[in-house]
């Protein structure tokens, strides 16, 4: 085992573990995607990510989490993602020899070309918090869910909600505006469960999280061949190296289709 795989290589995401860092590492656009699933999915319930069950990846990015969902599960999986060309995502999921169970397309996150009912379940990491947040969304997007169906998602958060227009001032060298959409689990409970679309069945903070968000970004500062994703990584490492999971970290959802 080489050096990087050794560092990547966590007992609580033995599944992920069997990827290759490398490749997850070049493919990344943010936290591990592949460790956010990982920790999703056992959450969603043994009969959503059922052989043959449709899935739609929201956000996918390089779909990489596409991927894990075709071969971990069997399922098929719509890989949509505003930013990521379907062209360059086929040849990935093609290399990773799913192209048969995963369909990369270019949609955007209010405006997707699916029938009412299309999908048992609907995935999104680290990308419905710069979306869902809005209050009519979620009705919207559940509509695309068979009755019963199950939305989960993996958004980084805060443990609290923060109180007035600044945050805490040890955060404040790093804050962007953009991070206002990372709410507590709380909060994200609040706001699917008064939307009336589904039954909110987790919301829950990820214990240690913010330790594997701090790993992976020291990781990628370092390996990364993108000079852009390793001074972002090089950013989020020294923010939560500041933080040290006072204020932030990840929240995982699941709500079922009223």
């Amino acid at each position: 085992m080489d050096d990087l795989t050794s560092r990547l290589t966590l007992p609580h995401y033995p599944r992920s573990s069997a990827y290759d860092a490398r490749w997850a590492v070049e493919n990344q656009m943010g936290p591990h995607a592949l460790w956010l699933l990982e920790w999703l999915a056992p959450a969603l319930g043994p009969d959503t990510l059922r052989p043959g069950a449709r899935v739609l990846d929201l956000g996918c990015g390089r779909a990489m989490t596409s991927i894990f969902l075709a071969k971990e599960y069997d399922v098929q999986v719509t890989a949509a993602d505003l930013w990521i060309k379907p062209d360059e995502n086929a040849q990935r999921i093609a290399e990773a020899g799913v192209a048969d169970r995963v369909l990369p397309v270019l949609a955007e996150a209010h405006d997707l070309p699916f029938g009412e009912g299309s999908f048992d379940a609907i995935v999104s990491i680290d990308a419905y918090q710069y979306f869902g947040t809005d209050d009519l969304y979620l009705p919207t997007l559940t509509k695309l869910l068979k009755p019963g169906g199950r939305i989960g998602v993996v958004v980084p958060t805060v443990r609290e909600e923060i109180e007035g227009t600044e945050p805490p001032e040890w955060l404040t060298p790093f804050w962007e505006p953009a991070f206002w959409c990372f709410h507590s689990a709380q909060w994200w409970r609040r706001h699917w469960t008064r939307s009336g679309a589904v039954e909110v069945e987790v919301a829950e903070w990820q214990e240690e999280g913010w330790r594997d968000w701090l790993l992976w970004s020291e990781v990628c500062a370092e390996e990364s061949s993108s000079e852009f994703m390793a001074r972002m990584a090089r950013q989020s490492a020294e923010m939560l190296r500041v933080d040290r999971g006072r204020v932030l970290g990840f929240a995982r959802v699941v709500g079922r289709r009223l």
